[in-house]
């Protein structure tokens, strides 16, 4: 079973593909060389919402896509849910 994406090598989160639940040990696809992926969710995370892969600092850029699409508002552990509560877009932060 799938649970997450990344569509670049770049990428810093991943796509939740189904809802996870804290705890789940999760297989990703890279889907630019359709490698395998391996996180742990450690909150829950919605299904379309991302889910970081690394630890993350404050000022750190989020990466989707191969783009940055934003920058860290407030300090991310890998495994956590990455949304409007920890990252501001670029363009309003």
């Amino acid at each position: 079973m799938i649970h997450f994406l990344v569509h670049d090598a770049a990428d810093n989160v991943g796509v939740a593909v189904v809802d996870l639940e804290p705890g789940t040990e999760c297989v990703g696809r890279n889907l630019a060389d359709n490698s395998s992926l391996k996180a742990r969710s450690e909150q829950a995370i919605p299904l379309g919402h991302k889910l970081a892969l690394k630890d993350f600092a404050v000022g750190d850029t989020a990466i989707k896509y191969g783009c940055e699409i934003g920058r860290i508002v407030q300090a991310v552990k890998a495994g956590q849910h990455v949304h409007t509560h920890n990252l501001k877009t670029k363009r309003w932060a």
